[in-house]
């Protein structure tokens, strides 16, 4: 296991990119490019990747699925898409890893002139001053540079006392301004504003002209229509907007106030067609006048779609008695109200039985009371006669026509009331049916009846706070387990009496089938185990009478019924083939049944590849190489021993997969790491290799991975850690020039004629397994002979342009010395370019003891640099010397963590600071093999 470790690479499109620099990584590419960023991690379980993207200081995360990819790939990136960008990695172990890179996005807008002009007043009635100032704007990133032309001449400061160039200090360099100061007759020409970016990203550089003559003048527009224009719904409007001067010749464009123009317009030049108008298409319509001189010309008209909407009464029995119900001789009021547009267009009329009503002393009609609505209109009957059967209409007139309101008065006007029918309340239905709520209304006229929750703040089943029904009925459609509750149905105080509202309760009860957990299960156990499987009743409604049932595919295994528990459980003892399979334990009430699924299956989860093998790929050969391919197992304790692997692989774009098995020996570890080298690969080709467990059972879960090859590099950035386990001993080199090599030993394998009073019995870690490099200083080795290895080559960044950032690099490792013959044991530490090398940067001589050693030296190189170990044999041939477990960590190494034998204390060495400029550990290897 390993926390995650994470970096962001490039590749695509880029146009330039600055690398770490002092504060941050910038990655510059053009406009309508693709950006493609690649998150390098490192961890193992393999972390998670997620990208996110910062643009000031509001952070959004990207909606499509590319986020959790290695590869973050934008096509036809838009100027918007630039900020930071962050690749977050996180496996659950220790802190989640983050790096960030800042994309910039290149653009260059075509240039805009733009024209302006003061006249000066005249003094002393002899001069008189005519300025012109040519202003050019282009949008761009980075920031755009201007230059002038008249006709072929580059104008520039300086060049004509009667031109004046400048930029205004509020722009920011966004604007160049060209002033032709007293215009003179030459200044009549052709000028071409060029705006550069300097062929950034290859970004071409623009140019736009403009002809200044003696006619050059600002736009003028006259629109033919009047303002505002009232119109009839259906009707075709016709706006027509003509210039009436400018220099050049303007274009015309029509824009809305409250957005876009309708989709049926019909534009020709000035002229604005809308068919069949409709109240929507209503509003402010502007004709915009444009030539780049001067400011736009703008003329506006508003057009008004007349309408009448929502007409209704209601009757106001006499307020000076509490009485809801009207009676012969008192008073009583009759209301109409309609919504109209315009206003001020709206009339009334009150018809009885077809003849016009008039204001008199016992009838007043009133269409303005203060505290009547708008577009309300009233009849006041002061004393009310025997009037059986009279019928009081109000009309209300626009051009367009009318909205009738019948009201009729008589004996058998009577206040409303409500009732619910004993059998409908409460309601029991079951989700998903159609229902209908209802409640019965008396009274005349009837009145609009408004459905509404009582027993909660939640909208109506059609999202509304209240739904109107004109005959007392609520039919739901499709009804959920949310929409159980008191319903409450109550009279509208319009197409009625004004008085207080009638209102009655209906309970609406929903049964469902039993909601359960686990819905979905998976259960993994070797044969012979037990398992017990658990069924949980969530919410039911009726929750009485609940049974269930346990199943094995078709065959019933039990069947109970629930008291006051809510859950069941089923045990298998043993796990036999015949009892694996799919588990249904299915829950039971009136409405239906929840079910609760388990696979139980005997399947090997699959292995996690491990991505973080130091020096995977090694080449042995010219035209081939070999991978070390590593894992581990997931939970291999949940099932059955594994006993081997099922290896396929295939060449990268093939169909067919060869084959191989995998022996495995003893049980499999939880978190133990499983090598298993792949040789006779060939170059440059990728290959796809699937890896499946197999047990007992049969085979379990695969996994895929694709392995690619590429030039030996140490894969990690910002550390190098090399215990020399593997075949190509991390890339380490023996040098051509010493006088014998170094080689390769563990204890369990070396020579049972080794000397011995010498050299190291087991690795640094104290295994006899493990691997160490050490010199052999048996016969026929002389006194001062040396042997020299070298690592591969470090790659470090070009130098910081912002100063040294003062990071330091921690080199350890540790060495074995003991025998009485010990010669000594170098570290020099060569630079790039370097050939020879005086002084080492470590060193140590004489007997050390029969135990393992840790030095440990802070660098800083300013260049690609390498490390060579270079042993020398003592006198006699008790002298091998050993190494092990040589690491390069990003900071200054842990003064806390210094072992007590460290070189300063006991060990005897010479220890050199080498204070250089900053290092940052990159990926080149020495390509050279011996």
């Amino acid at each position: 296991a390993a926390p995650p470790t994470v970096r962001i690479v490039h590749s695509g499109l880029a146009c330039n990119i600055e690398e770490e620099r002092y504060s941050e990584r910038v990655y510059t590419i053009r406009e309508g490019e693709t950006l493609e960023l690649a998150c390098l991690v490192t961890g193992h379980p393999r972390p998670q990747i997620r990208w996110t993207k910062t643009a000031g200081s509001a952070s959004d995360r990207f909606q499509d699925s590319s986020v959790f990819n290695e590869t973050l790939r934008i096509s036809n990136i838009q100027r918007h898409q630039g900020g930071r960008y962050y690749c977050k990695a996180e496996n659950g172990l220790g802190s989640p890893a983050i790096k960030s890179i800042r994309v910039d996005v290149y653009y260059l807008d075509d240039p805009i002139v733009t024209v302006h002009q003061s006249i000066g007043e005249a003094k002393e009635q002899f001069y008189y001053e005519k300025t012109v100032f040519l202003r050019c704007v282009a949008n761009s990133n980075p920031p755009v540079r201007y230059s002038w032309r008249r006709g072929q001449e580059v104008l520039l400061q300086g060049s004509d006392k009667g031109v004046e160039i400048y930029e205004p200090f509020f722009t920011q360099g966004e604007t160049k301004i060209l002033k032709l100061k007293n215009l003179r007759p030459q200044d009549y020409a052709n000028y071409s504003c060029i705006a550069s970016v300097r062929n950034v990203c290859s970004i071409p550089d623009k140019m736009v002209s403009f002809r200044l003559s003696n006619k050059t003048a600002s736009p003028s527009i006259k629109l033919l229509v009047d303002d505002p224009i009232v119109v009839n719904p259906g009707e075709a409007i016709t706006l027509v907007c003509v210039t009436t001067g400018g220099e050049p010749a303007p274009s015309l464009t029509w824009v809305r106030s409250a957005g876009v123009l309708p989709d049926k317009t019909v534009l020709n030049g000035g002229t604005l067609t809308i068919p069949a108008i409709t109240s929507e298409d209503s509003g402010t319509y502007s004709c915009i006048a444009n030539n780049n001189v001067g400011n736009p010309a703008k003329k506006s008209t508003n057009i008004i779609v007349r309408a009448l909407r929502k007409g209704r009464f209601w009757i106001t029995p006499d307020p000076y008695h509490k009485d809801d119900h009207i009676q012969i001789g008192r008073e009583v009021k009759i209301s109409c109200q309609v919504e109209a547009v315009p206003p001020d267009e709206l009339t009334f009329s009150w018809f009885k039985n077809g003849r016009p009503l008039r204001s008199s002393e016992r009838m007043v009609i009133t269409h303005s009371e203060p505290d009547a609505a708008p577009g309300a209109t009233n009849l006041d009957r002061k004393s009310l006669g025997f009037w059986g059967g009279d019928c009081f209409p109000c009309l209300k007139c626009l051009e367009a026509g009318g909205i009738n309101c019948g009201v009729w008065m008589g004996f058998y006007t009577v206040p409303p009331n409500l009732t619910v029918p004993q059998e409908k309340s409460p309601l029991v239905t079951r989700e998903g049916d159609t229902i209908e709520l209802q409640c019965q209304v008396t009274g005349k006229p009837k009145p609009i009846i408004l459905w509404s929750r009582a027993d909660k703040e939640v909208p109506m089943p059609d999202g509304n706070a209240q739904t109107e029904s004109y005959d007392g009925i609520l039919r739901i459609v499709n009804v959920s387990r949310e929409m159980t509750g008191t319903y409450r149905c109550q009279t509208s105080q319009y197409n009625g009496f004004n008085v207080k509202p009638r209102e009655a309760l209906v309970q609406l009860i929903v049964q469902y089938p039993p909601a359960v957990e686990p819905t979905f299960l998976e259960i993994r156990q070797g044969q012979g185990r037990s398992v017990t499987m658990s069924c949980r009743v969530l919410r039911a409604y009726p929750t009485r009478v609940l049974t269930y049932e346990w199943r094995l595919g078709p065959k019933l295994l039990r069947t109970g019924q629930f008291d006051l528990q809510d859950s069941t459980e089923f045990t298998v003892g043993s796990l036999a083939r015949d009892t694996y399979g799919l588990y249904n334990c299915n829950i039971i009430n009136e409405a239906g049944a929840g079910r609760c699924s388990f696979l139980v299956t005997g399947k090997a989860y699959a292995p996690e590849f491990y991505y973080d093998t130091y020096n995977p790929l090694w080449q042995n050969r010219p035209r081939v190489y070999s991978y070390s391919l590593q894992w581990t197992q997931l939970n291999p304790g949940a099932v059955d021993r594994i006993l081997a692997y099922r290896l396929g692989i295939r060449q990268a774009g093939q169909q067919r997969w060869w084959e191989q098995e995998i022996t495995v020996n003893g049980n499999i570890q939880r978190g133990e790491l499983i090598t298993y080298n792949l040789t006779e690969l060939i170059k440059p080709e990728a290959y796809e290799v699937r890896l499946t467990p197999i047990t007992r059972f049969g085979e379990g879960d695969s996994t895929i991975r694709v392995i690619k090859y590429s030039a030996p590099v140490n894969p990690h950035l910002r550390e190098f850690h090399c215990g020399f386990e593997d075949g190509n001993i991390c890339l380490f080199t023996q040098d051509d020039t010493d006088n014998f090599d170094w080689t390769k030993q563990s204890t369990a394998t070396r020579d049972t004629k080794y000397t011995p009073n010498t050299g190291p019995n087991a690795d640094r870690s104290g295994s006899k397994e493990g691997f160490y490099m050490y010199i052999e200083t048996s016969r026929p080795r002389l006194e001062g002979e040396k042997a020299r290895l070298v690592s591969p080559v470090f790659s470090v960044a070009p130098k910081n342009p912002y100063g040294a950032s003062g990071t330091a690099y921690c080199f350890s490792f540790y060495y074995h010395m003991y025998g009485q013959h010990i010669g000594s044991l170098n570290v020099y530490l060569r630079l790039k370019g370097q050939t020879s090398i005086e002084n080492p940067l470590w060193s140590s001589s004489g007997n050390k003891g029969q135990h393992w050693n840790q030095a440990r030296v802070n660098i800083n190189p300013p260049t690609s640099f390498q490390l060579i170990f270079e042993g020398i044999r003592g006198p006699g041939i008790e002298g091998d010397i050993a190494i092990d477990d040589v690491s390069i960590v990003e900071g200054e190494c842990m003064k806390s963590d210094q072992p007590a034998n460290n070189l300063r204390s006991g060990a005897g060495g010479t220890l050199a600071h080498i204070r250089l400029l900053p290092l940052i550990i990159l990926v080149s290897v020495l390509s050279h093999q011996r």
